[in-house]
């Protein structure tokens, strides 16, 4: 097994060609090009085993607000496993690297998901609070995303509220 970090403009090449179909399969028909987008720009760990790209994870740079309070976000986005290869821990180590890396380069962790357990047993926390979309200076909130925000709390956010209110900047395709 192999795992490579690496910022999205310093991927190897032909790697998202590999990557991109994981990503996409694992997903079943639910991920989007907008969501491939959202992956973009950040950094990404790829898990290798037996040459062939098994799980991917990236975390991309936001400002999330906890309480009207701004803080340095890594949001983690298209983390996936190829399906004949899940329940095996690639996922696992994917998070672990991505999870370390958000520790050492940011103030918090955030993501979307509806596989809690998966992330629970990481470290994240389920956020409790009511979520809401930045649009300038307006904020519209979003009932439909408070079950499936999750963070990484750590240092500057490691006391922060649960409950508070939580608001991430709008973006095209799923905000959150």
């Amino acid at each position: 097994m192999t795992i490579r970090s690496f910022v999205t403009e310093e991927a190897p090449d032909g790697l998202f060609s590999e990557v991109r179909p994981l990503v996409f399969g694992a997903f079943d028909g639910r991920f989007t090009d907008e969501d491939w987008e959202h992956t973009l720009g950040g950094r990404h760990v790829v898990v290798f085993d037996e040459g062939l790209c098994v799980a991917h994870a990236a975390v991309v740079p936001r400002t999330l607000c906890v309480a009207g309070a701004p803080f340095d976000c890594g949001y983690v986005e298209g983390v996936a496993t190829a399906p004949e290869k899940q329940g095996r821990g690639f996922g696992s180590l994917a998070m672990t690297e991505i999870s370390r890396f958000i520790r050492s380069e940011y103030e918090f962790g955030a993501l979307s998901t509806d596989r809690h357990s998966f992330y629970e047993r990481l470290g994240w926390e389920r956020w409790s609070g009511p979520t809401y979309v930045r649009t300038g200076t307006d904020e519209v909130r979003t009932e439909e995303e408070d079950a499936g925000i999750m963070v990484l709390r750590f240092g500057p956010s490691g006391g922060i509220d649960l409950a508070a209110a939580l608001s991430c900047e709008a973006r095209r395709g799923d905000d959150w």
